[in-house]
């Protein structure tokens, strides 16, 4: 049992759980996720990974309510406990000295680039930071992000806060600027990834993406995460869950997703998790 040491409500529907789990925070990295099951019944989600602390044995996960599961954990405070808690899993993100690198996320993909953003800031990269959010009420992770970035600008879907736009809008501002990025990280919707990937491939600019795909047990067995990254098939929870934005055919992956929209599920708003991303939907 992994015990919920806090729960803080930090955005509309968003919450952040300080989850008791050494053996997690010891080996935890950015760009990996773990598998919850809240009790002996219920089902597997994999969330990404948000923060941790190895010396302290505690992992922070950022949460959006969205469907059975979440609602579900929503329910629990501080002093409950979750049933199982599976990670640290999938692949780290590959971070190196390559000069500046621009950080795109969207939604609840704020909560899964934080550590990676963090991470290139501390081995010396220029972070710039684009985030982006349906109104200011959605919106979080502001002072943290700043405190790892060289610049950080918002955009808001009704301009309640920062540009009124989309976060593609603001890649595109930066890139027009004349601002020489070295890499792209983009976490978040689907649409999101793919319209970021689409831009920066006509300026030849090396972009990674979190992918958000169907999952069920996040060891590579079920196959339900697989993805085209060009003329291969891979799994997001082994291979991934990072791929060459410009490799992944994003219209097959849109396509997948959307099988849970026509069943009556919620189709999936960013990184690790949605409703539930096995049976309720789909990891990031």
């Amino acid at each position: 049992m992994y015990r919920i040491l806090s729960k803080t409500n930090i955005a509309s529907n968003i919450d952040r759980y300080i989850i008791e789990a050494p053996d997690v925070a010891a080996k935890a990295q950015p760009g990996q996720f773990v598998v919850l099951r809240l009790h002996e019944l219920g089902e597997r989600i994999p969330i990404s990974i948000s923060d941790w602390n190895a010396k302290d044995g505690t992992l922070t996960l950022v949460v959006q309510t969205v469907g059975r599961t979440t609602e579900q954990m929503a329910q629990l405070q501080a002093g409950d406990c979750i049933q199982d808690v599976l990670g640290p899993l999938g692949n780290p993100a590959l971070i190196e000295p390559v000069g500046t690198v621009a950080c795109v996320a969207g939604g609840v993909g704020t909560a899964i680039i934080y550590p990676e953003a963090r991470e290139h800031h501390r081995v010396g990269n220029r972070v710039i930071t684009l985030v982006g959010a349906r109104s200011r009420e959605h919106l979080f992770y502001q002072e943290e992000l700043a405190e790892v970035s060289q610049r950080l600008v918002v955009a808001t879907d009704d301009g309640s806060h920062g540009y009124k736009g989309f976060v593609t809008d603001l890649l595109r501002q930066v890139i027009d600027d004349g601002t020489y990025l070295d890499q792209v990280i983009a976490i978040g919707p689907i649409p999101m990834m793919q319209a970021v990937a689409e831009l920066t491939k006509r300026y030849d600019i090396k972009t990674v993406v979190s992918l958000n795909t169907i999952m069920m047990d996040g060891t590579g067995m079920c196959g339900a995460c697989r993805v085209r990254i060009g003329d291969e098939i891979k799994f997001c929870c082994v291979d991934g869950p990072e791929f060459d934005a410009h490799l992944v055919d994003f219209e097959a992956l849109l396509q997948r997703s959307r099988l849970h929209e026509r069943s009556g599920q919620v189709a999936p708003s960013d990184g690790k998790e949605c409703s539930c991303q096995c049976q309720e939907q789909s990891i990031l």
